[in-house]
This record gives structure tokens, sequence and C-alpha cells, in this order.
């Protein structure tokens, strides 16, 4: 099958979160399994630079922005025979600090932005010598292709069109944007209507996405039922009901060609289950690292995690301030809101030898800290997926995590079963749940032979993408056999 995805990021190239990571094993992993995969995504600044085998195609780009031409180039980078990689040059669009927004604000121009992007995408999947079965665009900010391409095939006789498929990764972010952005489409205005692209007087590109994609996903099962409900639809749970027959949630994979504390580079001493070893050398290594005191006996803590209150750092912090005064140390590394940053920041100055908080992003950093801990907080108000709280099931580090979506779908507590349990799950999400947790780990961790238990059945927990990309293939499928979408 020939497949284009389009992301607005895309590991190792560009990253902000799990959908970077997400997409970038999910390329791969289709790759490896015989598919030829093209992968579309904006040029942003420094991948040039760091990434010096890409090459200039010959593919001109000229796309009508309203009343505005706007050109660009595509540049290309061949990782494999089945796997090639497309950037989009536009320098005024993406040659910037910041993937999305700097110092905290969004761009204000990212709707033309991305508008142009998605324009960009139907394009090459019209150009493209293997022509695309299956175009997969994920989130709002590749929207509006399956919208796009619905047009074209249905208004100006593109018969061959592929099939879309949209992923929701998380959909509190949506692409809302005022009705004069709708005319950046140069779509004809009866597409825009609250059945079509039309949300409360504007544009919403996710809703686009969702009302004319041939199939939809999102990243986990539990987070698939949990957004059509209004408690998690965000405004759009009507609009999924709908569309319901089409929607499929498949827990993302995890690349264990990277995250594999056996083989990772990063690490200052690899480590296996059979030899744990290296895990305590990693532990030292980093509390030696950060400032903190090196004993591998106190139980290290940690959050690597977006300073927002979607990841529950609000009640985090709550229960640190209670937790404290236990044995324990914490780390933590993210960006986001000012505001918790420099609460946090606060934290560490007031327990300057059990907090360490590095404010920003630092992929290396992320490596050591999973290898290092012992537990890993994720108490999020709602997660689609989630992948560090896998990450640190492969590391031994044990998850802590809230009973919501893929949290709930990839980790297994001591209550559920005896047997296989990973992870410590609670349901309430407030500062006294999380800190009862907290204690709870604790307790684990002074039970060597528990925490031994634990470890073991996280370590050999098996989230590949083998199993994921089966599953996405038959999406696939299902959307090749379905007549035209609406």
């Amino acid at each position: 099958m020939n497949l284009l995805l389009a992301s607005s990021e895309i590991h190792p190239y560009s990253k902000s979160g799990g959908l970077g990571d997400m997409v970038g094993a999910m390329a791969r992993a289709m790759a490896s399994e015989g598919q030829q995969v093209a992968v579309v995504t904006p040029l942003y600044r420094g991948i040039r630079e760091r990434f010096s085998e890409l090459k200039k195609s010959d593919w001109p780009m000229r796309q009508l922005l309203g009343s505005q031409v706007v050109e660009a180039s595509v540049w290309m980078l061949e990782a494999n025979p089945k796997l090639t990689f497309y950037f989009i040059d536009q320098p005024e669009f993406y040659d910037r600090a910041g993937l999305y927004q700097e110092n905290g604000a969004d761009y204000p121009d990212n709707a033309e932005r991305f508008i142009f992007f998605s324009k960009c995408v139907t394009q090459l999947a019209r150009d493209l010598p293997a022509k695309p079965d299956v175009v997969h665009v994920h989130d709002w900010q590749a929207g509006l292709v399956p919208l796009f391409i619905y047009h074209l095939r249905e208004r100006a006789g593109w018969g061959n069109a592929p099939r879309s498929c949209l992923t929701i990764h998380n959909l509190a972010y949506q692409g809302m944007f005022s009705r004069a952005h709708y005319d950046l489409t140069n779509l004809p205005l009866d597409y825009f209507h609250p059945d079509g692209a039309e949300f409360y007087g504007g544009l919403n590109c996710l809703k686009a996405g969702i009302t004319f994609a041939d199939a939809i996903t999102t990243v986990s099962p539990r987070y698939a039922r949990e957004i059509t409900t209004e408690a998690f639809g965000c405004g759009l749970d009507g609009v999924l009901r709908r569309r319901q027959h089409l929607l499929s949630g498949i827990l993302n994979g995890v690349d264990y060609g990277e995250w594999d504390p056996a083989n990772d580079t990063l690490l200052p001493q690899a480590y296996s289950l059979e030899n744990l070893e290296g895990k305590r050398a990693c532990k030292l290594a980093l509390q030696r690292e950060l400032g903190l005191p090196e004993d591998a006996d106190i139980p290290l803590f940690s959050n690597i995690t977006r300073l927002v209150e979607q990841k529950g750092v609000d009640i985090q912090l709550g229960a640190l301030e209670e937790m404290l005064a236990a044995e324990m140390q914490f780390v933590l590394l993210g960006s986001g809101s000012p505001v918790f940053a420099r609460a946090y920041q606060n934290l560490a100055e007031r327990f300057p030898t059990k907090v360490v908080v590095r404010v920003g992003f630092d992929h290396t950093l992320s490596h050591r800290i999973e290898a290092a801990s012992d537990f890993y907080l994720m108490p999020s108000l709602f997660e689609p997926c989630g992948l560090n709280q896998m990450y640190s099931l492969r590391y031994g580090t044990i998850p802590i995590v809230r009973l919501t979506g893929g949290l709930d779908d990839s980790v297994i507590d001591i209550a559920e079963d005896e047997d296989r349990a990973n992870g410590i799950k609670f349901n309430e999400h407030s500062v006294a749940a999380l800190s009862k947790e907290i204690r709870k780990a604790l307790v684990l961790f002074a039970h060597s032979d528990l925490m031994q238990h634990f470890r073991k059945n996280a370590m050999t927990a098996d989230f590949s993408w083998k199993r994921t990309t089966a599953e996405y293939l038959k999406v696939y499928e299902t959307a090749l056999q379905l007549r035209p979408a609406k």
C-alpha cells in the first residue's frame, strides 16, 4: 500500500511532544512492514543544517491563499527505499524559533501557516510518482486536507483520489479561527455551515477533518469512547457521535529502537531486566548531574511534561507540597505556562536537596530521567494516549497515572491484576488522591521483592509498533472499500 503521512512535526526532524514521536515512529514502522511511505512536514528552522542529506526537489509549490499567491519549494530525504520525507520550505511561515508559538503565545498567522501546509499536502498527494492510496493526516494542522481531497474528488474530477484518514491526538486543540480565515481555503461557501467546517461562526480545522475524512482514529481505545461524550468532547462530541461508525481507538506504539534501556546510547550505562545495576548507575549519575544527594536508596520521582492544567501539574504541585516531608526526590523537565514554571522553580528553591526543575525541552535529558527514576508521575486531567508512561514501563520506572484515556489502557494496577501489576492508578483528580498514591509508591519502594515484581511486569510489557501498524492497516483497508465521504 502507498501511504502519505502529513504532520506538523516529525521526530527526529521536529518535535514539541508526543505527536512528533508518534508520526516518526509510525512512518518507520509502516515502511519496515513493507508499505511504501511518504511523509510531508514543514521545513522548520535548523532542519536543513542538522540533516545535510536533504536535497531540493524540482517541485515548485504555488498555492492560492485567499487573494495571495504563496510559493514554496520542496526538499526531500530518502531514509530508505520504502520511506521518503518531504519538507515544505516556506521561510516566512516556518523559519521561526518555535513550531507553533514563542514565549507561550501562538503565532498570530497560524491559520495561514497551516492552511498553506494543508494545500501543499493535497498537491503532493496528486503529484507524487507513487500515488498514495491513503493520505493519513494528524491533528488540526493538517485537518483541512480531507476536505480539500473531498472537494477535488467530488467537484473537480479527481477520479483516483486517495482515501483520507484523520488521527486526533488531542481533541482540545482544534485550530479554531475567524470566519475571514475560511476565505484563505478558496473553497466554496457551501462547506461553511454547521455540518461542515463552520463552528460557532468561525473556521474549525479539526472539525473539517472529522466531517470529511473517510476514516477517523484516535490514540487509545478509551479516549475514542471518551470523546463522544459531552465531558470530553470539547464541543465536537455531537459531530463525533454522528461519525462514530468511522472512529477507531488505536493505542500508540513505542519505538523500541530508541526507547530501550538495553540499547540506549544516551544513558551513562545500559541495563536490562536481567541486570538492573545499570539503572542504579543511571540514578546516581542523574543525582550527581542535577546536584541532588547521591543515594540510590532514596526514591526518585519524575515528570516530563507540558506545564498546562491538562497534565495535572496543579494537583502535582499540591501533592508535592504535602509529600516532600518524606524521604524522596523529584525531578521535573517541562515547559509551558510561565505561572506553573515559576511555581515549580519556587518549590525547587525551597527544597534544594529534594527537587530539581529544568524548564525547557531536552530530548537527551528526558532519556536520562526516564532511566534514573523509580516512579513517573502522570496525574493528567485527560490524556488521549500518553507515551511517557509506556517509555517508563520499558525503563523499569513505575508509572503513577490517573485513570483516563491511554493511561488506563496501558497501565495495570495491583487492584486490577495482582500477577500483572506494573503501575499505580487513581481516579479522583485531586491533591489528596495523588498524595495517597505517592504514599503507596513509597511503601512499594520499601518492599524490594514487590518492587521487583512490578518492574519485571513493566519491562516485559509490549507496546511495539507491529501490533499498532496492523490495526491501522485494517482501518485503511476499510476506508478503501467505502463509498466517498459524506
